[in-house]
Formats: structure tokens, sequence, C-alpha cells
């Protein structure tokens, strides 16, 4: 069992029409047919979406994905349009809503990995290889791996967990030339952010992007380079064999699975609300990551 602990009801707006309603966005459309996202500050671990939510996160992600759309401008466009509030729209939406493309979404989930880790260590440690790739012997947790690797995964719904694929079932599901241009993109994309990351102290363990079709152009969609999409872990820190400090939501799958929660992961009862020393330490997390990638201050 998973999904939302409480399902939140989407904000009435005249003018956009509510399409849906993701872990963290809201999406809307306007009546010029362009897509609205709305960033929540709703946080999911586990397959479930928590009851209780994280102060700013919804910002920080909007922001910081849009910086990171700056940075990649001349790799792949972006599907953002817009900034602007959209008429009628709640004052809480501004710093958390960008209107954007409508876009013919690949369904596939184009993750690089550039280090060992989370489900890639699960798969590596059974057969040495991460989605099909063969990996040389003697990696650990954080290991880094020789050259980052495209390893695709299929795009679940809500409640639902993202299952790896090898790169010839992404190519026989859309195509080997979209294939390509998937994997092309995911790679380039990937070694630029590491790099900018690296810069500023970060190792970019591994991340996730979405693409969409506008007519025949490959465009970056959705969130980029956030600490909901990506492993993001203080280089100085860094020490493989173990599992890393991070500057994601590790912090409360930690608290999670502690004793202090009292929650069983493999019972079919929801997480529990989290505490506010947990919401602090994670929203901080949240806005060092954003502070030490942009070298701005949050506020």
């Amino acid at each position: 069992m998973s999904g939302f602990v409480e399902k939140p009801e989407p904000t009435e707006v005249p003018g956009l029409v509510h399409l849906h309603t993701g872990k963290v966005r809201e999406l809307y459309q306007n009546e010029a047919g362009d897509l609205v996202m709305v960033a929540s500050d709703r946080i999911s671990a586990y397959d479930w979406v928590l009851p209780t939510e994280i102060p700013d996160k919804g910002r920080v992600l909007t922001q910081l994905s849009l910086w990171w759309f700056d940075q990649l401008a001349d790799l792949v466009p972006s599907h953002v349009l817009s900034t602007d509030l959209p008429a009628n729209a709640p004052a809480d939406w501004a710093g958390r809503t960008l209107v954007c493309k409508s876009l013919q979404m690949v369904p596939v989930e184009c993750v690089a990995r550039g280090y060992l880790t989370g489900s890639g260590l699960v798969e590596y440690n059974d057969s040495r290889t991460v989605c099909g790739l063969a990996l040389p012997e003697g990696l650990v947790d954080g290991s880094e791996l020789p050259a980052p690797i495209f390893t695709p995964a299929t795009k679940a719904e809500v409640g639902e967990h993202d299952e790896n694929v090898s790169y010839e079932e992404v190519a026989r599901q859309v195509g080997a030339d979209t294939a390509a241009q998937l994997r092309q993109a995911t790679l380039a994309i990937y070694s630029r952010a590491r790099d900018i990351a690296r810069d500023r102290g970060i190792i970019l363990a591994d991340t996730k992007f979405e693409f969409g079709f506008d007519g025949d152009t490959l465009v970056l969609a959705d969130e980029v380079l956030t600490p909901d999409s990506s492993r993001f872990w203080p280089a100085d820190q860094w020490q493989p064999g173990r599992a890393q400090p991070s500057y994601d939501k590790q912090y409360v799958r930690d608290w999670l699975t502690s004793p202090e929660s009292g929650w069983d992961r493999k019972s079919e009862q929801p997480p529990p609300a989290l505490p506010p020393q947990v919401v602090d330490a994670t929203r901080a997390k949240y806005v060092e990551a954003y502070e030490r990638l942009t070298g701005t201050n949050w506020s």
C-alpha cells in the first residue's frame, strides 16, 4: 500500500483547468493551452506522499530548476515560457509557479549515474551490472564509476515505484532514434551539471530528467537537478564504502525507518507525521543545496 497519506484538494482558479495532482506538483492548463506547474511543499518517501509539508520546499525546487535551465540552455531547450503568476492565482503561488510549453512527453525517466548507490548498488551487488550495463569488480556504496552511465526507468504513477529498464527496452518502446537522443542529452546534461556542482564542493551522484518533444525538438521538462530529483553529496565528506551524507530527503527516509518514528515500512500502515526537528533539518538541507549551487542567499 502507498500513495497519498492525505490527498490534497487542488485549488480552483478561474481560467485554469486542473489536470493532475502529482507527488509534489499540481498541473493545470491555461486558456492558451500552456501548462501551469505549481510546486507544493509536499515531500514523498518510500512511495508515500507524507502528511507533513516542508516550508519553502516548492519555491526552492522551482528557483533551483530555473537556475539550472539557464546553465544548460546551450545544450537543450527547456519547457519554461514564463514565471509570471497567472491571473486570479493565489498569492502563495508566487515563486513556485512555471508556465510551460505543452509537450509530447516521452514516458521514460532518464537517469544518469556517476556514482554507485541506491537501486544501482542493489543490482550491482547481485550481478555486477546496472540496467544491464556491466561494471568492474570491487565497487562499493559511493564508488565513482569509470564513466557516467545512462540507466533509464519506467515512469510510475503516484504510489508506484519506478522500475529500472535496459536501454534496449527504451529503444523498443520509443524507437531507436529517440532512445539515442535521450541517452546523448542525459549524459551531456549530467556531465555539465556534475562539473558545475563539483566546482561548488558538491558531488552530483545521480539524477533523473524528463523530456518531451516540441515538434521534432527534444525539450527538457519538469524539474531539473534539484534535491528531489538528484543525489547531492558534500564533496569534503565523500567516503566510498558507506552511505554518504546528502542534501536530499535521505534525512526524512532515515527518520521514517528509525525506532523513533514507530513506523514499519513493510506494513500497510501509512507513515506518521514528521516532527518539527525533522521538518526544520530537511528544510535547511534544501536551502543549503540551493545556496551552495547558485552562490546566492535564500530569502
